[in-house]
């Protein structure tokens, strides 16, 4: 069997083997963190950690371009942590099980991790070799980029000394980003009140699974369904026909992920049984037919679960069915400026029942300020109406596109030097961060380049071998091509 380490180009893949071995979800990123500080002062590069927890690490310019521009490339160190129900997994403690599928790598049962592991495979590859023409050179892995982007926040001017980025975050060969949508979290508060349960009622868990899910950017727009929202599709149409009394909505992992599995606790009167299990049925062939071309696996399932000692109030679970199944969920609005480029979303992403309210955490994807703002007032009126609280924090700015970068002409040239086509300019519907990175650094000229990437944030997640080998050919004619310096 193939293994990573025998793939071309082969330093990098050895490098994403061992990204693969040391756990580094968001948030968890401190042992990979150490163990690349290590290997770069073995190599005797210059490598700092600074206040938040970024790394830099310098390379000086191999013989002959000392006179070219400080180039930086970028990437992060974290991955979004995501598995399938039956997967026995803990991405603090355990590898990611790798493997190569035809011209993919895949993992088994979670999330890759190539996102944006290959793209600091490769720098760290750059960094290693002692055969590719560069001048003088810096590294950054930021931490939390899929969590908060607490590293892109953080960065401070003065840390690096580069005229130009290139961001490796990008996730389709043939296609060059220069800018990307900015986002803030919005976290609504539905406050509940308990009562007792009607004594004779029996208690149930329904689950709904085998959604695709992805990333709540890069996949909105593909129309898959929303676990979260399925469900109350479902509540909104039969709770009061079945008497439910509901105890618990939980649903989805990651505010940026699309969510692919959610469950509903709940009791209702044994007599109704055989009903629900006949809405059930028509409610999963109703969704596989309305999803049989984006999404067509939903599974709904039905599981007698021990009693409930308490049940929503009457007056809380509608209020909560009302809000969850009024929620805008998806693509809110395409855009004008560029075409197929989804302009503003929303993700309905995590639901949680704490002991005195539902919490449900949504990200609003912009590539417009004032897109963003729209949906914030359309939470904020909701949650007025249903007298809930909401919250927005962690607002990161876009990245607005420069028609005149000249980096960006100086990859587009390179690409059809190379491969005799033209690559498509783009910006993408993700939260890249080269944005924030624009307040401390504000006349970098950036660019972002990657590999062909299938279903980030989910256990789909693959890479494409044939377009790493290609990204790697651009990325080293690039950095051989740096201008110099003014």
């Amino acid at each position: 069997m193939t293994t990573l380490s025998q793939l071309q180009p082969q330093a990098l893949w050895q490098w994403f083997e061992q990204i693969c071995a040391i756990p580094h979800p968001s948030k968890h990123e401190q042992a990979l963190s150490a163990y690349i500080q290590a290997w770069a002062k073995d190599k005797q590069l210059d490598v700092v950690e600074d206040k938040v927890g970024n790394l830099i690490i310098k390379k000086p310019a191999t013989a002959g371009m000392e006179h070219c521009k400080t180039v930086v490339l970028q990437a992060h160190i974290d991955m979004v942590p995501q598995k399938n129900a039956d997967k026995e997994h803990d991405f603090e403690k355990d590898p990611i099980e790798a493997y190569v599928d035809g011209d993919w790598v895949k993992a088994k049962g979670t999330t890759l991790g190539a996102d944006n592991g290959i793209g600091m495979a490769s720098a760290l590859a750059v960094l290693g070799a002692d055969d590719i023409a560069h001048g003088p050179l810096e590294v950054l892995l930021t931490i939390d980029e899929e969590a908060g982007m607490t590293g892109a926040f953080g960065l401070e001017a003065g840390m690096l000394e580069a005229e130009i980025l290139i961001n490796t975050d990008s996730e389709q060969e043939g296609e060059i980003y220069m800018g990307c949508a900015g986002g803030v979290d919005a976290e609504l508060t539905v406050p509940m009140v308990w009562q007792s349960p009607e004594p004779t009622n029996a208690s149930y868990k329904l689950s709904l699974s085998g959604l695709k899910g992805g990333h709540s950017g890069v996949n909105i727009h593909l129309g898959r369904g929303n676990a979260n929202k399925l469900l109350a599709r479902f509540l909104f149409d039969h709770a009061d026909e079945l008497a439910i009394e509901l105890t618990q909505f939980v649903g989805g992992s990651l505010r940026n992920a699309i969510p692919r599995e959610a469950a509903i606790h709940f009791m209702l009167p044994p007599e109704n049984l055989n009903l629900l299990q006949t809405r059930i049925s028509e409610f999963q062939a109703l969704v596989r037919e309305e999803l049989a071309i984006a999404d067509p696996g939903t599974v709904l399932t039905l599981d007698e679960i021990p009693a409930e000692k308490q049940v929503m109030s009457e007056d809380s679970q509608q209020i909560l069915i009302d809000l969850l199944n009024a929620c805008p969920n998806g693509v809110i609005r395409m855009s004008d400026e560029v075409e197929g480029v989804t302009e503003t979303s929303l993700n309905v992403g995590v639901i949680s029942t704490e002991n005195d309210s539902v919490q449900i955490l949504c990200l609003i994807r912009s590539l417009i300020d004032s897109g963003r703002s729209e949906v914030e007032g359309v939470l904020s009126s909701l949650a007025n109406l249903a007298g809930a609280g909401v919250e927005f924090s962690g607002a990161y700015p876009g990245w607005k596109p420069d028609n005149s970068s000249p980096v960006m002409a100086s990859v587009r040239e390179t690409y059809e030097a190379i491969y005799n086509k033209e690559p498509t300019i783009m910006v993408i519907h993700a939260g890249l961060e080269c944005g924030l990175f624009k307040k401390p650094y504000p006349d970098m000229d950036m660019v972002s380049i990657g590999p062909t990437i299938r279903y980030p944030h989910s256990p789909d997640e693959k890479v494409n071998i044939t377009t790493v080998g290609q990204y790697w050919k651009l990325l080293l004619a690039v950095l051989e091509r740096t201008p110099a310096k003014d």
